[in-house]
C-alpha cells in the first residue's frame, strides 16, 4: 500500500499545483459575444476605440499570451531534457535518485500494489493511447465536425510516440538493473509511457476544456497532469525506467503538447473571432466617418452591415 500511496500522492500534489497555476488564466477567456449594433454604438461613441481596434495586428490578448505559454513550454521542455542529459551522463543532480526510487519500488513491492501499477502503466500504453484518443475524437466530433480536431489528436497522440523513439534511439541509455515487475522494450531515456501519457491527457484537456468556464478548465489541466505523472510513477516504481527518465518523458511529453497547439490552437479555439469582428465593424466605421462632411457620423446603414 506504500508504493500505491506515494503513487497518489505525486499525483495529487502535482494536479493540485496544476489546477492552481491554470486558475489564474484570465476571465474570460474569450472576448464578449456582443451583438453587431451594439459594437458600433460603443464604437461610434468612442472614436479612440476605433482606432485602436482598426490597427490591432493581435486579434486577441489572450490569443498572444497562449502563443507566448506553448513556446514557453517548448522551449522549457528542450531546456529541461538537455539539463537531464547532462545530469545523466555525470551521475549528478536528480539523477543521484535514480538508482534510490527504482530501488524503494522493487523493496516495497506486493501483488496488490504490482497489479495496480501495472493497470494504471496501462494507460499510456500503445492500446490505451489509440482507444482515447478514438473516444476523444467521438466527443468531440459532436461538438464541431472538423477536420483539424481529428488531425491534431493524430498529431498530438501519434507524433509523440515517433519523437520518443527518436530520442531513445539517439540516447540509448540502459534500464535499470533491478527487479522488472512488468515487460518493457527499447532503452530507457526518455519514458514512452510518460511522453504519451503527458501529451495525450493535456490534448484530451485542451479539448474538452473548449467553451467551459475557466474552472472547469483548471479542473481538467490539473487533472490532465495528475494522470501523467501518476502514470510516469508507475514505471519508475515497476522498475522498468530511472527517475530521469520519466522526468524527461514528461517534459518531452508537453512540449510536444505545445508545438501542437501552436499548429492547431488558432483552428480549433478560435480565440479572436469576436474581437475579428470588432476590428471588421470599427474600420468601416473609421472609413465611413472619414467620407461624412465633419466626420462626425457614419454613412447610413452601417449599423446594419453586420
Amino acid at each position: 500500500m506504500l508504493v500505491i500511496g506515494v503513487v497518489l500522492g505525486a499525483a495529487a500534489i502535482s494536479g493540485g499545483l496544476a489546477y492552481l497555476a491554470a486558475r489564474r488564466w484570465p476571465e474570460p477567456t474569450v472576448a464578449p459575444r456582443l451583438e453587431a449594433p451594439t459594437i458600433t454604438e460603443s464604437i461610434e461613441g468612442r472614436p479612440g476605440l476605433a482606432t485602436f481596434l482598426a490597427r490591432r495586428r493581435d486579434p486577441s490578448e489572450l490569443t498572444g499570451l497562449a502563443l507566448t505559454i506553448a513556446l514557453a513550454g517548448i522551449v522549457g521542455g528542450a531546456v529541461g531534457i538537455g539539463l537531464l542529459l547532462t545530469m545523466v551522463k555525470t551521475h549528478r543532480g536528480l539523477a543521484d535518485w535514480d538508482l534510490a526510487f527504482s530501488r524503494f519500488g522493487a523493496t516495497h513491492a506486493t501483488q496488490v500494489s504490482t497489479t495496480f501499477l501495472r493497470d494504471v502503466s496501462l494507460l499510456a500504453g500503445y492500446p490505451g493511447v489509440v482507444l482515447i484518443g478514438l473516444v476523444l475524437v467521438a466527443l468531440e466530433w459532436r461538438r464541431q465536425r472538423s477536420a483539424a480536431l481529428v488531425a491534431f489528436v493524430v498529431l498530438a497522440l501519434g507524433g509523440q510516440f515517433a519523437i520518443a523513439e527518436l530520442v531513445k534511439g539517439l540516447v540509448g541509455r540502459a534500464r535499470p538493473d533491478i527487479l522488472h515487475l512488468t515487460g518493457f522494450s527499447g532503452s530507457s531515456f526518455p519514458s514512452g509511457h510518460a511522453t504519451a501519457a503527458a501529451a495525450m491527457f493535456m490534448t484530451a484537456a485542451l479539448l474538452l476544456g473548449r467553451k467551459r468556464t475557466t474552472r472547469t478548465k483548471a479542473v481538467l489541466a490539473g487533472a490532465a497532469v495528475a494522470l501523467a505523472v501518476a502514470v510516469a510513477s508507475t514505471r519508475v516504481l515497476l522498475g522498468v525506467h530511472w527517475f530521469t527518465d520519466v522526468l524527461a518523458g514528461l517534459l518531452l511529453g508537453w512540449a510536444w503538447f505545445a508545438a501542437c497547439s501552436i499548429a492547431f490552437g488558432g483552428r480549433l479555439m478560435r480565440f479572436g473571432a469576436p474581437v475579428e469582428q470588432a476590428e471588421t465593424i470599427a474600420t468601416a466605421v473609421v472609413d465611413q466617418t472619414d467620407e461624412v462632411p465633419g466626420g462626425d457620423r457614419p454613412a447610413a446603414g452601417v449599423s446594419n452591415a453586420f
